[in-house]
């Protein structure tokens, strides 16, 4: 999977739950040709031994010296030559089960941490250093475009299945909590089931669930994708090059009316080149164009984002990207397309990760409880400030730690993230048809 984007001065509407959707915060054995067999000169057995009944004794064993008998030249076995596909076959080790790509498992897991410290820091520069939004919608489009060639209907059952039980055990917490605190729903819950739409809530909740921008654009996507990857094919570098029309025309001639259905609509023109750039990986579209042309479109794409980001400040009070849905359309198209590009033209795999054992489990747990980490993130942030105003009244936790530092908050909101991962990431297992396991990598999983 696999977002942010939604910090905390992304206001939401109130009780409908809505906005612009920006704010601040993945053999054969070895065969041996025949050999023939040879035949070894069979000395005679001394006569005493003979005598005493062990004919089956060898020559050492005798007591007089044997005449040598020298055997009779055989006739040499005649030499069958392999075919060549046959010898290449001999020679070629066994093929080693296809595993996990390592490079696009580290993105994910860096975009992650790169959610939650942008939600603990507010940080606008974050963005520009590592656009995870962007990069998330790259590495889902890869992966959707490799499911597509199952039929399409069972694709997207399993994507839905594995992404909205834990979110239905998510949001069973958070409704709860806002009927608490007296939230009134209307009809617009129907989005706490299936989120084609924002899900609704309360102003007291919304750090918590106006996140859920991501989940809503992520399954429009999926649902889109088997028409989306169609036109694709028919023109790859055209289609490729157009999906960044919808947010140019969103911005300089029809914007979109400010609900639930203009806010999908903004964060899918927004997203749509990456989704599809994951299409162009896939499809080894990248690879055949020119590495001249791919380097000079993707820094023209991120100087305009940047451009754009830094002359428009006035409109947002800030050159965040998230507050400003055309720099970050730009700016993520070329950044991802240069970390996609590079993968294929480098080959890079990551296949080194493996030789460092905890490393490489903490990117494989990143990634089996992504879902996990995203929705539950910000509740681990929102707790971490109680937890710590509690510190204030022990007077070593006063003496001896950070309690006013963000650092001190950030640290603690991880602590917590993972007793959620603990607590809930077996949701993701139960959604995978995967046994429940404590924390997923270990020895017998890497089995």
């Amino acid at each position: 999977m696999s977002w942010e984007q939604q910090g905390p001065g992304r206001q939401g509407s109130g009780e409908q739950g809505y906005g612009r959707g920006y704010g601040q915060g993945y053999g054969q054995e070895y065969g041996y040709s025949g050999y023939p067999q040879q035949s070894y000169p069979q000395q005679p057995y001394s006569q005493e031994y003979v005598d005493q009944g062990y004919p089956e004794q060898s020559a050492p064993y005798a007591t007089s010296p044997l005449p040598v008998v020298e055997p009779e030249p055989e006739p040499e076995p005649p030499v069958l030559e392999a075919p060549a596909d046959a010898e290449a076959e001999e020679e070629k080790p066994p093929p080693r089960p296809p595993g996990r790509d390592r490079y696009f498992d580290t993105l994910r897991a860096v975009a992650l941490i790169r959610v939650v410290t942008y939600h603990t820091f507010g940080w606008a520069w974050a963005g520009m250093v590592f656009p995870s939004m962007g990069i998330m919608f790259g590495l889902a489009g890869t992966l959707m475009a490799k499911s597509l060639e199952r039929p399409a209907f069972k694709v997207v059952k399993s994507r839905m299945r594995r992404l909205l039980p834990p979110f239905w055990f998510w949001g069973v917490f958070v409704v709860l909590a806002m009927l608490v605190h007296d939230w009134m729903p209307g009809w617009q819950i129907v989005f706490w089931i299936v989120p084609l739409g924002d899900p609704p809530g309360n102003q007291w909740a919304v750090q918590a669930w106006e996140i859920l921008w991501y989940l809503r654009t992520y399954l429009w996507f999926v649902l889109l994708s088997p028409v989306l990857l169609k036109v694709f094919r028919l023109a790859p570098v055209p289609v490729l090059l157009l999906s960044l029309a919808p947010i140019v025309v969103f911005h300089f001639l029809w914007e979109p009316p400010d609900n639930r259905f203009g806010s999908a609509l903004t964060d899918l023109a927004t997203f749509l080149f990456c989704w599809i750039l994951g299409f162009a990986h896939r499809d080894k579209v990248l690879e055949r164009l020119m590495p001249a042309a791919v380097v000079l479109l993707s820094l023209a794409a991120i100087g305009f984002g940047g451009w754009w980001a830094f002359t428009h400040q006035a409109e947002t009070g800030s050159y965040d990207l998230d507050d400003i849905p055309l720099a970050q359309a730009f700016w993520s198209a070329g950044y991802v397309m240069l970390l996609m590009w590079a993968k294929a033209y480098f080959r890079i795999d990551f296949a080194w990760l493996t030789r460092f054992r905890r490393t490489d489990r903490v990117v494989t747990i990143f990634n089996s409880r992504a879902v996990t980490i995203y929705l539950w993130h910000e509740i681990a942030l929102i707790l971490a400030v109680p937890l710590i105003d509690q510190f204030w009244n022990v007077p070593a936790f006063e003496k001896w730690l950070p309690l006013d530092s963000q650092w001190f908050m950030f640290a603690i909101g991880w602590v917590l993230i993972a007793v959620f991962v603990l607590a809930c990431g077996w949701v993701e297992d139960v959604a995978g048809k995967k046994k429940p396991q404590l924390l997923p990598g270990g020895r017998r999983s890497a089995a």
